[in-house]
Formats: C-alpha cells, sequence, structure tokens
C-alpha cells in the first residue's frame, strides 16, 4: 500500500469551499480561539474537504505528525491539539467520519501514535455510542425483531453465525457506528449528505454489509481449506478462529474443562466451538441453529465438499441419541429470539452459554445478554461470545469493548478480559492468506480480546 500523504496541501485542497477551508485550516493551525465562533451554529465541527474528506477533527490530529517527529508532535503542540478536539467533539463532531484513506480520527491518531488524542477520540466514540444505544437502541432492536419475525414466520429457520458487529463499525456508512439495516437507510443517509455541500464528500463503503435478512436467503458454501462462505463469499466462519474458540471453550469451563457441564451455544457454523464443547462429555449440549444450509448440512453429515477432518459432521441424530435422556442433546432448528425464550420458559439454565451470529448488529447482542443470559446462567455459570465487535479497525473495538462492558454491568454481569495474541502471517493482506477467495476482511487486528461473563455477587 502506498504510503499517506499527511501534508497540509494534501488534505486541504482548492476544491474546498472557502468556509470549509477556513474551518479545517484553523484546525489545522490549533487556532482555537479563531475556530470557537465557527462553531456556535450546529454543522461546522463535521465539514469536510470534498475531495480528501478531511474533517477539523481529521486536521487537527493530523497537523502533529508522527509522535517520533519530537519537533511537530511536541507536548505543547499535542496539548493544543487536545484542547482544538475536544471544542470539535462538544460541537458536535462525528468521532467515526471517515476519510479518503477510509481512516477515522482515531484511526490517524493512532497511525501517528498520538495516545492522548487516541484516547480522546475513542472516550467520544464511547458516548457517542452511549448515546445512541439510550436514545435509539432498544427501539431499532424491538422494530426489527418484529420486521424479521414477520418476514421469517413461515420459514423453518433463519439463521446466525460466526463473527458479527464488524459491518456495524463501517464508520463511513453511518456515524453512530451501527450497520445500516437496508439499502434504503443508506440511500436515505447519501440524500441527507448530499443536500449539505458541506457534507459532500463520498466516503468508500462496504459493498459486502450482510443483514441477517440478506444472510439466512443465502446458500452457503463450506471449503476445504477451512472457510464457510455465504453466496457472495462472504466469510460467515473460518478455520483462523480456531485458536480463540479453543481459548472461549477453556475459559468458559474454567478451571478444568469438567465433564457433566450443562451447555448452549448460538450459531453452529462450523462446529468447531460445538466439537471442543462436545469433548468434555457433557451432561447437557444445546444448539441453536437457523441457517437451513447449516441444518441440511448437520443432518446429512456428508457434505463431499468438506474436509474428512470437518468435525461438524458428528451432530446429527446419532449424536443426539448419545445424550442421557431424550433431549440431553440437541440442535434446536431456529432463530434464538425464537429458541431461548423456549428454553427459558421449560427451565432450562447452563454452566457456559456461548455466542456467535452471523448478520446481527450490536443490538441483538446486547438483547441476549440482558434480556435472557442472567436468566440462563447457573449460579457459577459463565456467558461468552466471538468479540468480533468492531474488529476492522482499532479504535472502534477499542469503543465497542468500553460500550459492552458498561451494558454488561448494567445486566448484571462481571466480564473479565484475556487478551490473545493473533497470528497475523496469514491475515495481513486482503484477499490473500487466508482471506484468498473471501471478499471482505472482517479482522484486521494482532489481538483479540476474549470475554468471560459471570453474574455479580
Amino acid at each position: 500500500m502506498a504510503p499517506i500523504d499527511d501534508s497540509h496541501d494534501a488534505r486541504i485542497t482548492p476544491a474546498s469551499p472557502a468556509n470549509v477551508a477556513e474551518l479545517l485550516n484553523h484546525a489545522w493551525q490549533h487556532d482555537l480561539a479563531a475556530l470557537k465562533p465557527l462553531l456556535r451554529v450546529p454543522g461546522p465541527a463535521s465539514v469536510q474537504d470534498p475531495k480528501t474528506g478531511e474533517t477539523p477533527l481529521h486536521a487537527a490530529i493530523r497537523a502533529c505528525g508522527p509522535a517520533a517527529d519530537a519537533s511537530a508532535s511536541s507536548p505543547d503542540v499535542v496539548a493544543k491539539a487536545a484542547a482544538v478536539v475536544s471544542e470539535l467533539f462538544m460541537s458536535g463532531a462525528i468521532w467515526n467520519d471517515v476519510d479518503s484513506n477510509n481512516e477515522t480520527p482515531g484511526c490517524v491518531a493512532a497511525r501517528l501514535g498520538l495516545e492522548p488524542l487516541y484516547t480522546a477520540c475513542m472516550e467520544a466514540g464511547v458516548r457517542a455510542e452511549l448515546l445512541f444505544g439510550l436514545l435509539d437502541g432498544y427501539e431499532e432492536l424491538e422494530s426489527e425483531a418484529a420486521e424479521d419475525e414477520m418476514l421469517n414466520a413461515d420459514e423453518e429457520g433463519g439463521g446466525d453465525e460466526a463473527p458479527e458487529l464488524t459491518t456495524a463499525t463501517a464508520a463511513g456508512e453511518a456515524s453512530n457506528g451501527q450497520a445500516k439495516a437496508n439499502e434504503e437507510d443508506e440511500e436515505e443517509e447519501t440524500n441527507i449528505v448530499e443536500s449539505d455541500p458541506d457534507r459532500a464528500f463520498k466516503p468508500p463503503t462496504d459493498p459486502h454489509t450482510v443483514t441477517s435478512r440478506d444472510y439466512l436467503q443465502s446458500s452457503l458454501t463450506y471449503t476445504e481449506d477451512g472457510k464457510l462462505l455465504d453466496s457472495s463469499d462472504n466469510g460467515v466462519m473460518m478455520a483462523w478462529e480456531t485458536s480463540i474458540m479453543r481459548a472461549s471453550v477453556d475459559s468458559l469451563l474454567t478451571p478444568a474443562l469438567p465433564s457433566g457441564k450443562k451447555i448452549l451455544n448460538i450459531g453452529f457454523g462450523m462446529g468447531i466451538v460445538d466439537s471442543m464443547f462436545a469433548a468434555t462429555s457433557p451432561a447437557r449440549h444445546h444448539i441453536i441453529e437457523a441457517h437451513p444450509a447449516v441444518l441440511e448440512h448437520i443432518r446429512t453429515n456428508s457434505d463431499p465438499t468438506c474436509s474428512s477432518k470437518d468435525t461438524s459432521r458428528n451432530f446429527g441424530a446419532s449424536w443426539e441419541a448419545k445424550g442421557s435422556e431424550e433431549g440431553a442433546y440437541k440442535v434446536h432448528a431456529g432463530r434464538w429470539q425464537d429458541i431461548v425464550p423456549q428454553l427459558m420458559e421449560a427451565g432450562e439454565t447452563y454452566d457456559a452459554v456461548y455466542f456467535d451470529t452471523f448478520g446481527e448488529d450490536y443490538a441483538q447482542l446486547r438483547h441476549f445478554f440482558t434480556e435472557h443470559v442472567p436468566y440462563l446462567l447457573t449460579e457459577t455459570g459463565a456467558f461468552g461470545f466471538f468479540n468480533g465487535l468492531g474488529a476492522d479497525r482499532k479504535i472502534c473495538y477499542d469503543v465497542y469493548t468500553r460500550v459492552a462492558e458498561m451494558h454488561l454491568s448494567d445486566a448484571g454481569l462481571d466480564v473479565e478480559w484475556q487478551e490473545l495474541d493473533v497470528d497475523m502471517k496469514r491475515l495481513g493482506e486482503e484477499g490473500k492468506g487466508d482471506w484468498e477467495g473471501v471478499k471482505r476482511r472482517y479482522w484486521t487486528l494482532d489481538k483479540y480480546r476474549l470475554p468471560r461473563c459471570t453474574l455479580m455477587g
């Protein structure tokens, strides 16, 4: 990838309208006195250069230069930039606006090593996401769930697997960091931007955004090299996640992977985590899976496209018959939104609950751990989920870690984070290594934060 040109002339172009250029230049110069009067009305804090997408936040941070350049990024310079960044956030600047390099202001701060400015962006992101969830999250969740229920009322299943919420942080698609529910929302957002000449920049968009509805209607392919792909070649689940699944199982069944535990897993996918759970000889092992293709794969036990090492072949009727009683081992066909209430009504509780769905946003995960997990866990049970929240960029991963931690606490759950190294040798480049044949690189980070959640008290 070509090096990024962070120079003033490259980022604030002659195409900028005079009012936009004035704001960007004051931010670049860290001239707070000149900037404040311009921020007294709504809007100026988030203007953009129409060619580069530079916002005042980008400009204030970029002007500091790399932290390694002591002459440019001295403590005094960074302090002045921090004051400008704070004022911009107070005036409505958008924490995850992306520029022509597909970088948010926080991404620029991270790349340049400007830790105080990165922290300011991260904290602003947390505030924005918490406010969004408070004002709109539950209402949006209810309407989407009702719509999905109507659309899928006649379907036997409809499913959710693999790393999720990576689309929830496609920062250029919405200022609140949430995934678009459908193309109409994207059109509406575009029309709003086009109606404001100071927001005329069109950011890079993710053409591979997948909703739950899209996913459920998609055909799936299990590949020989350890991938589960949808019909658009989006990675639903991949074998590189195996080490994370191993650590998750070890964490949930700590300290010694004892036998005789009661386990619930939501999202079967490639069967990686369920194979690990099954190896501990649980007393009860319930799996919720909704995608018809995955259910058929489990049922037939004979998908010729799969590797002979494919352990997902081991969960058909013969596996269910091994339970100590009827229903002890069971694959529940359907959406977790429908199945989980039935399990709760039946009085089922579990020592370990794992959640790994595909095509759902953070609101669905939050609904699950707020409304269901406290009632599904035994007194000493543990809950975990695949933490792919914003894993396509560091700033979003940090924001969603903090947001999830706060929401888990509100739900009465303590969370401990275990940081794991991710081997990036085959994951570092789009379309190469493990990403060959996969349209979207949903993981870009060399660290994974594994959550282990338990009931407070």
